[in-house]
C-alpha cells in the first residue's frame, strides 16, 4: 500500500533531476524522461510529478495543457447534453478547458488508488483555484484506460472514435465545483 504521506508533488522544471520511474507503457516512461522538460520550455506543457521520498523515485506524473471542448455537428446529441448543464445566454460553439497531456502511475504504485487521487487533485485544483476559465478537463485516453476515467466520471465526447486507439473524454467541472462549495475543504491539497 502507498504511503501518501511520503509523496511530494513537484512540478517539473529545467533544472529538475528526474529520479527513476518505470510503468507498463514506454510512450508514458518515454515521454517524462525525453520530452516533459521540452514541452516546457516551448510552453506547450506542465508536469508534475508525485517524488516518493522514502524510495526515493518518482510514483506518478501528469501533465497539463489548455485545450478547449468545441461543437462537433456529426455528433449532435453528445453536444446537446454537454449545453444541457450550460445556462442558455452563457451557450457557445467552443468551452475552455484543460487537457490531461499524459498521466502515469509507475509499476511499484499500480492499482492502489493513486491515479484516481491524481484526477481529483486536478479537478480540485481547476475548481478552486482557477486562474483562467476552465469549464472541462479533457483527456485523449488510450483504449485500454478508458474505463479506469469512467471510474472516476468522465465521459466519451464523441461515438466517432469508439474503434480507435484513443478516446476522447471530458469531465465537467462546473457539478464538482458546486458539491465542493457545499463541503469545506475546498483546497487542491492531495488528498490523504
Amino acid at each position: 500500500m502507498v504511503n501518501k504521506n511520503n509523496l511530494e508533488l513537484m512540478l517539473v522544471t529545467a533544472d529538475t533531476k528526474l529520479l527513476p520511474f518505470h510503468c507498463v507503457d514506454e510512450d508514458l516512461n518515454n515521454f517524462l524522461t525525453d520530452d516533459a522538460k521540452n514541452y516546457l520550455s516551448e510552453m506547450m506543457a506542465v508536469t508534475y510529478i508525485f517524488v516518493d521520498k522514502e524510495k526515493q523515485q518518482i510514483a506518478a506524473y501528469f501533465s497539463l495543457l489548455h485545450d478547449k471542448v468545441a461543437y462537433n455537428p456529426h455528433d449532435k446529441g453528445i453536444w446537446n447534453r454537454i449545453n444541457r448543464h450550460i445556462h442558455n445566454n452563457k451557450r457557445r460553439r467552443s468551452y475552455p478547458s484543460v487537457k490531461i497531456g499524459r498521466l502515469a502511475v509507475g509499476e511499484d504504485y499500480a492499482n492502489d488508488g493513486l491515479g484516481s487521487l491524481i484526477l481529483d487533485f486536478i479537478k480540485r485544483l481547476y475548481a478552486t483555484s482557477n486562474r483562467a476559465g476552465c469549464r472541462f478537463i479533457t483527456v485523449d485516453a488510450y483504449a485500454n484506460a478508458t474505463d479506469f476515467y469512467r471510474k472516476n466520471n468522465f465521459d466519451y465526447f464523441t461515438t466517432l472514435d469508439t474503434f480507435d486507439t484513443t478516446r476522447l473524454m471530458y469531465f465537467d467541472l462546473k457539478p464538482f465545483k458546486d458539491k465542493q462549495q457545499n463541503n469545506t475543504n475546498t483546497t487542491a491539497t492531495m488528498p490523504k
